[in-house]
């Protein structure tokens, strides 16, 4: 873990990360810009390209990371995004944006606050990867009007009820 950013404008709250086999190749290439932000970061797996992973056992490693430390932040890699963005957002009180560009990254931050960032390993390159990152990063959010949106998300939340089993 590194140590914690003095640099204006970073967050210096822990990020946890993971990937799957897909996003390997991304994750080593954001450690290393988390790194040379001096953001602390723990590194959850998976620790190979070559070998076959199953994505939400990874996504779940960050999401109970988040849960556990409620002013974290979190960094998801698969190979599209889509399946770690699909396990994440399955848990109350995360609320994971995946980002292909800049912009989506700025926005899920300032309006939606963002706590786990998803990237498709196969999707983006590492320069376009480290971009988002630096961008989700620096992002404050806005509060206000998106914050009672956020409390109403909650309490949607809360009032779904199960499904029915049938047998």
């Amino acid at each position: 873990m590194s140590s914690v950013s003095s640099k204006p404008g970073l967050d210096p709250e822990l990020i946890a990360i993971a990937c799957d086999h897909a996003g390997h190749g991304l994750k080593t290439v954001v450690l290393k810009l988390l790194q040379e932000l001096q953001v602390p970061v723990t590194d959850l797996g998976c620790a190979s390209a070559t070998e076959s992973v199953h994505y939400p056992l990874y996504g779940k490693k960050v999401v109970d990371a988040l849960l556990a430390r409620p002013q974290s932040r979190g960094i998801l890699i698969c190979g599209t995004g889509l399946g770690m963005s699909i396990v994440a957002n399955r848990f109350s009180g995360i609320r994971a944006a995946l980002c292909h560009d800049i912009y989506t990254a700025i926005l899920s931050r300032r309006h939606n606050d963002s706590n786990l960032l998803v990237l498709g390993g196969r999707i983006i390159g590492p320069d376009l990867g480290k971009e988002i990152v630096r961008a989700w990063l620096q992002t404050p959010f806005e509060g206000g009007r998106h914050q009672e949106r956020l409390n109403l998300i909650e309490q949607l939340a809360r009032e779904a009820r199960p499904p029915v089993e049938t047998t």
